[in-house]
């Protein structure tokens, strides 16, 4: 069965000196949710969104906040990131030497938990924490900077995930993030995603909207 289509930005793109409007018009042209790419100089070779920022865009919309935290010690940063306003926190597989206990953590005050896996990490690093995600998220692009190439050969490793969750009975969406585009989108969503990351390709269009319900219909079309 074909699971609920979610279209999720990141706001790497945005105008950093706009954002709470930037998140407001992110709601208004009908996303799903917004992702806060939190990088630390550190896993990767980038520094974006400290809790405070999040937390002074929190009013302006309704939307559902996630974190995806690129950060060396997610354990230490959980509890302010929630407190921000982040109601789902997604932990990279390759930085959390006690995963369970992290993933726990994250539930344990309140929120979901997810976990990532770049495009070299195998499946088998997180097939043991199915039962305490919500979502699992397959890199298409090695994180750290918007705007890359989208990795076709991840749609292999999507659509073998998907299978391993259906025939182990677990509720959970497969998100995909890294250059979702009008022109990959649909390779990601047929592969078995239904929860799609874009950013730079969604503020290409003339407006969020239409965006927004382009590849929702791209991405719901090739789920059938």
């Amino acid at each position: 069965m074909a699971r609920t289509i979610e279209i999720v930005p990141s706001v790497l793109p945005a105008n950093f000196a706009d954002l709470g409007a930037e998140c407001r018009r992110l709601g208004e042209a009908g996303v799903d949710r917004i992702q806060w790419d939190v990088m630390d100089g550190n896993f990767v070779p980038n520094l974006t969104f400290g809790p405070d920022v999040i937390a002074a865009c929190r009013s302006y919309t309704d939307v559902r906040f996630e974190a995806h935290l690129m950060v060396e010690d997610p354990d230490l940063l959980a509890k302010e990131y929630i407190e921000a306003g982040c109601d789902l926190l997604i932990v990279h597989a390759e930085t959390s030497t006690h995963l369970h206990r992290t993933l726990d953590n994250i539930r344990s005050l309140g929120a979901h938990a997810a976990v990532a896996l770049n495009p070299g990490t195998p499946i088998e690093a997180v097939e043991h924490v199915f039962d305490l995600v919500e979502m699992v998220l397959v890199m298409t692009v090695n994180p750290g900077f918007g705007g890359q190439a989208y990795i076709s050969t991840m749609e292999a490793k999507v659509s073998r995930l998907r299978s391993m969750l259906d025939e182990r009975g677990h509720d959970v969406d497969i998100e995909v993030d890294g250059g979702i585009s009008a022109k990959t989108i649909a390779g990601a969503a047929g592969a078995g995603a239904n929860v799609l990351i874009s950013g730079s390709a969604l503020f290409k269009y003339p407006t969020l909207a239409e965006g927004v319900a382009d590849l929702r219909s791209r991405a719901e079309a090739a789920q059938q």
